[in-house]
């Protein structure tokens, strides 16, 4: 890419998507090799009878999913993803992980040459032998390179410039500090490694985690409840982690995307918030999903699925008390109470 500037573009207009987009969008315009305009794809929708590719575009807010924030007049919402990602050499990945597979059909064949992805998507997938993560998804569908951005970085908070850090995983030791150039802040402090499984796994997991954090949450449980399901949940990602991957690194943990998220996603973020409420209320999920969330998507529950039919494949599902007891109360309908069960004689 030496002879011509990086074009990113954002695959996603939620809450999270439009976040990265207002850090995007400036660091475009503070560096001569990237290209000012990013476009964002927005799957269109009304919002008090206008367009939202419309609002966003004239009055530089997502007013649906991120109100009260003014993006850059640089980031343009397009309704279209095939114009979205054409001539984008870096593809930034932002949306709910189950639709992954339907955008990469669409804009298959139809990326520019040379480009690359990066994906801020935390979920997972079974597939056939194992676990499969979307940006293997990414990888395997449209043939580029993919990086992946996970840490405590709740949307909100990054959007009104809060202090926080991230980890991009990325394999190439050239593409590593461009991504780097494109996403850190003043507020937003990025590191780098190689080990892109673990980043990408502790993405997923930890939102198994919290929802039982929210659980303890709806039972009345204090902060020693809490303390002990993190450090469990934590020690079960690990182990996780080494089942299904060769090279995982301990020290990847002690990252942002590792105990720093899972801490964060534990104490807020919509797992937990949903997680609680369906304990107090007995409520389904799918109900208290659309009710609270205002669009938004749930991962705890469908990643806590797809991780139950993994472990249960390898007949493993009880080594891992905390990941089955989130598994039976969002699918068995247990008792929220069950949320602890058989944690005094975990072996982790």
């Amino acid at each position: 890419m030496a002879d011509r500037k990086w074009k990113a573009c954002l695959i996603g207009s939620g809450n999270w998507g439009s976040a990265i987009a207002k850090i995007v969008g400036h660091n475009v315009k503070q560096s001569a090799e990237f290209e000012d305009e990013v476009n964002m794809w927005v799957f269109e929708e009304q919002v008090d009878g206008r367009n939202l590719t419309d609002i966003i575009n004239t009055d530089h807010e997502n007013v649906k999913y991120l109100p009260g924030i003014k993006l850059p007049e640089n980031v343009r919402a397009v309704p279209d993803v095939v114009d979205t990602v054409r001539d984008a050499t870096i593809l930034i990945f932002v949306l709910p992980h189950q639709f992954v597979k339907g955008i990469c059909s669409k804009i298959g064949g139809k990326i520019a040459p040379g480009a690359m992805a990066i994906s801020l998507i935390k979920g997972v997938d079974e597939a056939k032998g194992g676990l499969e993560l979307t940006s293997t998804v990414i990888e395997r569908e449209l043939g580029l390179d993919v990086a992946v951005l996970m840490g405590a970085n709740i949307a909100n908070e990054v959007a009104r410039e809060q202090f926080c850090e991230t980890t991009i995983g990325c394999r190439s030791d050239a593409m590593g500090p461009v991504l780097k150039r494109l996403f850190e802040a003043p507020y937003f402090r990025v590191s780098l490694t190689h080990d892109v499984y673990t980043v990408e796994l502790c993405g997923a997991l930890k939102n198994i985690v919290a929802c039982a954090a929210g659980f303890a949450d709806g039972l009345g449980y204090g902060s020693n409840t809490k303390a002990a399901i993190i450090r469990i949940g934590m020690m079960e990602m690990m182990e996780f982690a080494r089942m299904f991957y060769e090279g995982v690194r301990d020290v990847t943990f002690f990252q942002s995307c590792g105990v720093a998220d899972l801490i964060t996603t534990c104490y807020g973020g919509r797992n937990r918030k949903v997680s609680e409420a369906l304990v107090k209320s007995g409520r389904p999920l799918d109900e208290l999903e659309a009710e609270m969330l205002g669009g938004q998507k749930l991962q705890g529950p469908p990643t806590a699925l797809e991780v139950h039919k993994l472990l249960s494949e390898k007949n493993a599902v009880d080594r891992f008390p905390l990941f089955r007891n989130v598994h039976n109360i969002c699918y068995n309908k247990a008792a929220g109470c069950s949320v602890l069960d058989g944690l005094i004689g975990s072996r982790l």
